[in-house]
């Protein structure tokens, strides 16, 4: 089982990247997936998350309207589209999966159980 996170990198505040979370050893169908991020000496955030077809999608208050968060279940990938970045938004983002079929644990990590290695979002002001 792994995932590959990727799609991180610099860009001016403003700005957007679109992150890539690509499965593989593994069909992601049947999991809800979600968005994390974290900045060194603080947990792990929640940022977005989509059920399981792609029809409920769901997002941190500080990230809504300007993030997007989508799948594409015949490719096994999933995405993170950022716009308007912001200097806060700078954290390593990770993609992670979930078999929890309640929308409720959806922003909890602890209902993740497979996660992707991280990628580095840097926004500059």
């Amino acid at each position: 089982v792994q995932l590959q996170a990727s799609g991180g990198g610099l860009v001016q505040a403003g700005g957007s990247l679109r992150l890539s979370c690509a499965a593989s050893r593994f069909t992601v169908d049947d999991y809800a997936i979600g968005w994390f991020r974290q900045v060194p000496g603080k947990e792990r955030e929640f940022v977005a998350a989509i059920n399981w077809s792609g029809g409920s999608t769901y997002y941190a208050d500080s990230v809504k309207g300007r993030f997007t968060i989508s799948r594409d279940n015949a490719k096994n990938t999933m995405y993170l589209q950022m716009n308007s970045l912001k200097p806060e938004d700078t954290a390593v983002y990770y993609c992670a999966t979930s078999r929890a079929q309640a929308s409720g644990y959806y922003s909890t990590a602890g209902s993740y159980g497979y996660w992707g290695q991280g990628t580095q979002v840097t926004v500059s002001s």
